[in-house]
């Protein structure tokens, strides 16, 4: 048989086209696709950012979910997270490696996944795992947000890929969740997070008076055995604080001074003092999300602000989640060796019996109170100490804007706005002084912890 050169082109042109079908029909079946297209930098923060919207709602009518525990909950999600698509990520490193006892799945190689779609199963799957007992509004919640996500997200990709991205997202999350169930100290403590077997010592060692639960409602402490909950980069010796300044009545006493600082400041507290006070006093349970969340809602409105991609986002809430939580296992694990009690204990037996603080509980009218834990180190403090650490990490000298509370109706909720975020962290750490609930060396010592937690976890093994 003879072509002319004509036919021959004719020929050709037929060829290639039929090798385009043929790679489009393969496309399906994922035997041939750009990966550099497909890495998780290339889709927006779309899922975290409502995943974690949404928690921040949650998080506020979580029976037993106050802190430390939010934070626990928070690092295993994230983690989850992280974990479902670092694959997708050519830089970063799978952390599996560092925690030994991490069993995890792994990707099917030379196969297509939509990296969004495993992040939004993963997250649906931790936070039903982790929420098995909030009402049932919010399981509903949960469930609308992972089908809308799942739909949006299957529309322009095929069955294949649909389907192998939701189970790998899925077998990550059960494989993170089982891990954290090890954790025996930590797993489902929000179900007991005041156990009535605990009693609090009296005295300490020298003859000081030690934390004993406080006026005006006398709430049993929270989360005693924490300091014994698994850290996720904190060294051991880390976990314990340094110690406090020796306790005395004496008013010579640097002790003694710190408490008058603190009465001085509640009694002569400005309308910016308060203002200060209240803004950061996330205390309360079904009023707002605690104080490690807070932290999460100041990073959502980063991610937002600087547009930030897929993988920089679950990067961003992994490191920042996993520094809360080691942050609240030190700052607990210090607060039950010292016992160091409240300024509202000491203040009403030295100085003035009729003191309160400045913490009133708009939902039942409670005025004067105090968290129900001993003092040294101060929980905000250390949540502050590892966001900022954290945030900073990430973003360097960023001015903010907060807008955490926009829309509270309580207090006067107006944004605050911060040169750069070592500032909105002291802020926050030190905003305990005027509210009365804190001596000055709780904020200090549990900042340093914070930071310190914020500095371990960037130290893992993230990058390749």
């Amino acid at each position: 048989m003879h072509f002319t050169t004509q036919s021959k082109k004719i020929l050709w042109a037929l060829l290639a086209l039929g090798i385009m079908v043929l790679s489009s029909c393969n496309r399906d079946n994922d035997d041939d696709f750009n990966v550099a297209d497909k890495y998780a930098s290339t889709y927006s923060a779309k899922v975290p950012l409502e995943w974690n919207k949404l928690m921040l709602e949650i998080d506020r009518y979580a029976p037993g979910y106050r802190p430390p525990a939010a934070a626990r909950m928070m690092a295993y999600t994230q983690l989850a997270a992280y974990e479902a698509i670092v694959p997708g990520m050519p830089n970063n490193s799978s952390l599996a490696k560092h925690f030994t006892a991490l069993a995890l799945p792994v990707t099917e190689v030379n196969k297509e996944y939509n990296w969004p779609l495993a992040a939004n199963t993963a997250y649906a799957t931790m936070y039903k795992l982790f929420y098995p007992h909030v009402n049932s509004f919010y399981v509903d919640k949960m469930n609308s947000l992972e089908k809308e996500l799942a739909a949006e997200l299957s529309s322009n990709i095929s069955s294949e890929v649909s389907t192998r991205s939701i189970a790998f997202g899925k077998a990550v999350a059960e494989a993170v969740y089982e891990w954290s169930k090890t954790d025996t100290q930590g797993h489902e403590a929000y179900k007991n997070p005041r156990p009535s077997t605990y009693t609090p010592p009296v005295t300490g060692a020298s003859g000081e008076k030690l934390w004993q639960p406080t006026f005006p409602d006398y709430t049993p402490a929270l989360f005693p055995h924490w300091g014994k909950v698994r850290v996720f980069a904190l060294k051991e010796s880390e976990k314990t604080a340094k110690a406090p300044l020796a306790w005395s009545e004496d008013p010579n006493s640097k002790f003694y001074t710190q408490a008058k600082e603190v009465k001085l400041w509640v009694d002569n507290a400005t309308e910016e003092d308060k203002w200060i006070a209240e803004y950061w006093s996330d205390d309360f349970f079904e009023l707002t999300f605690e104080p490690a969340a807070r932290l999460i809602s100041i990073a959502n409105q980063m991610v937002e602000d600087e547009d930030l991609k897929l993988d920089e986002t679950v990067e961003l809430y992994a490191k920042l989640a996993m520094a809360l939580s080691d942050a609240g296992v030190a700052v607990w694990n210090s607060k039950y060796v010292y016992n160091v009690e409240r300024p509202i204990s000491y203040i009403r037996r030295v100085m003035d019996p009729n003191w309160k603080t400045l913490l009133n509980n708009p939902m039942n009218g409670v005025k004067g109170l105090t968290p129900e834990f001993p003092a040294y180190p101060s929980g905000h403090s250390g949540f502050a100490g590892a966001g900022a650490g954290i945030l900073t990490h990430v973003f360097g000298a960023h001015e903010m804007t907060d807008e955490s509370h926009k829309g509270r109706t309580e207090f006067f909720s107006k944004a605050r706005t911060f040169n750069n975020l070592a500032e909105l962290g002291a802020e926050d750490a030190y905003s305990r002084l005027p509210l009365g609930v804190h001596f000055r060396m709780d904020c200090d010592e549990g900042l340093r912890l914070g930071y310190l937690a914020a500095l371990r976890v960037t130290q893992l093994p993230w990058k390749k």
